[in-house]
C-alpha cells in the first residue's frame, strides 16, 4: 500500500492562511491608518474653517463695541446737549419773571415804604428796606400775598429807629416768587 503524505498540503495550506491572515491584518492596518488620517485631515479642516469663523466674528464684535462707544459717546453729547436746552428753555422762560417782580414790588408798595436792597435766590426773594412805620410794613407784606406773582411772605426782622416824625421802620421781608410755568397751571385750574 503506497502511504501518501497528507502534512506538506496541509502545512502548506496553513501557511497559505497565516499568509492571508497577515495581508488581511496589513490590509486593515492600511485602511484602518488611511481612515484616521483622513478623519484627522477632516478634523482640522473643521477646526480651520471654525477658527477663520471665529476670527470674523471678533472683527465684527470689536467693530460692534467700536460702535457701541460711538453710540454711547453721542447719546452722552445728546444728554448733555438736552441739559443745556433745557437750562436755555429755563432761561428763556424765566426772563420775564424778572420783570413781573420788579413790577410786582412797584405795585405792591405802599407810600411811605421805601427798598434799599432786593435779593433773589432762586425763587425765594429777600426784601430790605425802611418805612414811616410798621403798619406801611404789614400794608407791604398784605399786598405782597395778594399779588399774582408773589406768596408767601415771612417777616424777619423789624427794627424802630428814632423819635417822633424821624421814627423810621427798617425791615426785612422774605417771599417766594411764582414762577411762570406756576402761573400758567395755576390759570389752567
Amino acid at each position: 500500500m503506497p502511504r501518501i503524505n497528507l502534512l506538506p498540503w496541509r502545512e502548506e495550506l496553513r501557511q497559505k492562511r497565516q499568509k492571508d491572515f497577515m495581508m488581511a491584518l496589513l490590509g486593515a492596518v492600511l485602511v484602518g491608518g488611511l481612515l484616521a488620517y483622513a478623519y484627522k485631515l477632516t478634523v482640522h479642516s473643521w477646526t480651520a474653517a471654525q477658527d477663520s469663523r471665529n476670527t470674523i466674528l471678533r472683527t465684527e464684535i470689536e467693530e460692534l463695541d467700536r460702535q457701541i462707544n460711538e453710540i454711547l459717546g453721542l447719546e452722552n453729547q445728546k444728554e448733555r446737549l438736552l441739559a443745556r436746552m433745557e437750562i436755555i428753555d429755563q432761561l428763556q422762560r424765566s426772563r420775564p419773571e424778572v420783570v413781573h417782580l420788579f413790577d410786582e414790588l412797584v405795585n405792591t408798595m405802599p407810600d411811605g415804604v421805601y427798598l434799599t436792597q432786593v435779593k433773589q435766590t432762586d425763587a425765594r426773594i429777600e426784601i430790605s428796606g425802611g418805612a414811616q412805620s410798621s403798619t406801611r410794613v404789614s400794608a407791604f407784606m398784605r399786598n405782597i400775598d395778594d399779588s399774582d406773582w408773589l406768596h408767601d411772605t415771612r417777616l424777619d426782622v423789624i427794627n424802630t429807629e428814632g423819635q417822633g416824625p424821624t421814627r423810621n421802620a427798617r425791615f426785612t421781608i422774605f417771599a417766594q416768587q411764582i414762577s411762570i410755568t406756576e402761573q400758567l397751571e395755576g390759570e389752567l385750574q
